[in-house]
């Protein structure tokens, strides 16, 4: 019984993310405003210059350094017909400042767009963004 009340806080957890995931009116969408951009296209949007391009943009906070923050920042990006950032979404951050500091790399760069039958088309990306402490 002890195990099963150790691990009922976890459970919650993970009910409510599940509802929050596919509780939507049209199970779709993760966040809301992002029900026209497509997930699945033809050939996906990329970052110019890689992800490397972005990390490039990116500069390694202060308080992430003086609390010794590492880890990955996942994030749910929506890229218009022209390959601009729309909008940025954080889906599991780090804290220390490097979330913002994603966010604004991200905004900062320029995608190919994502397509569909030739043509240019709305679509997310979601991408994962290490922050390494320099050794």
């Amino acid at each position: 019984m002890k195990t099963l009340q150790n691990k009922l806080p976890l459970l919650l957890i993970i009910l409510a993310l599940l509802l929050i995931t596919f509780g939507s009116s049209k199970g779709k969408t993760f966040f809301p405003g992002e029900d026209d951009y497509a997930i699945a296209v033809e050939k996906p949007a990329s970052p110019v210059g890689g992800l490397e391009g972005i990390m490039r943009k990116a500069s390694y906070p202060d308080l992430a350094i003086k609390t010794k923050t590492e880890g990955k920042v996942y994030v749910l990006i929506l890229i218009s017909e022209s390959g601009d950032v729309d909008d940025v979404k954080i889906v599991k951050g780090i804290g220390g400042g490097c979330d913002e500091e994603t966010v604004r790399a991200v905004k900062k760069t320029k995608f190919t767009p994502g397509q569909n039958k030739g043509a240019n088309v709305k679509s997310k990306l979601a991408l994962a963004l290490q922050f390494r402490l320099p050794s």
